[in-house]
């Protein structure tokens, strides 16, 4: 079910994102596709295109552990990228570290392969707000 709101998202349904709800969260990948190469001489995944990826994983995760919330604004987020993104699937995942009663912090990692080796890394804070606020 919350898998099913990256087909709700703009930007994940023009990235190709798809979730699948796991016993970890939701994971989402993020089909190759040569649109989505930043350096051409690697070839190497563009760096927003990973950073999308990792904060729409960060918004869905968030979305599911609160389904009664509005969909959380993000307050701010930090992206570490670890190693180059090569031109294959990546997939993420997020875990909501900590959450108030209006703010949640998330971290998440992407990877390609081994979730063991991560290629980019997010920590961002969300803003949760309720359906209707009074």
């Amino acid at each position: 079910m919350s898998a099913d709101l990256l087909t709700r998202l703009p930007y994940a349904v023009f990235l190709g994102l798809m979730g699948e709800e796991t016993d970890q969260g939701v994971r989402v990948t993020m089909p190759f596709a040569d649109s989505l190469i930043g350096n051409p001489m690697l070839p190497a995944l563009h760096g927003g295109s990973t950073a999308a990826l990792l904060e729409m994983t960060a918004i869905v995760q968030v979305a599911a552990t609160y389904p009664r919330l509005r969909l959380p604004k993000p307050i701010n987020v930090t992206v570490s990228y670890l190693r180059t993104g090569r031109p294959r699937d990546t997939h993420a995942l997020a875990r909501i570290s900590r959450a108030g009663r209006r703010v949640a912090h998330v971290t998440a990692q992407a990877w390609q392969g081994d979730s063991a080796d991560p290629i980019a890394a997010l920590t961002a804070h969300f803003l949760l707000q309720e359906e209707n606020p009074r």
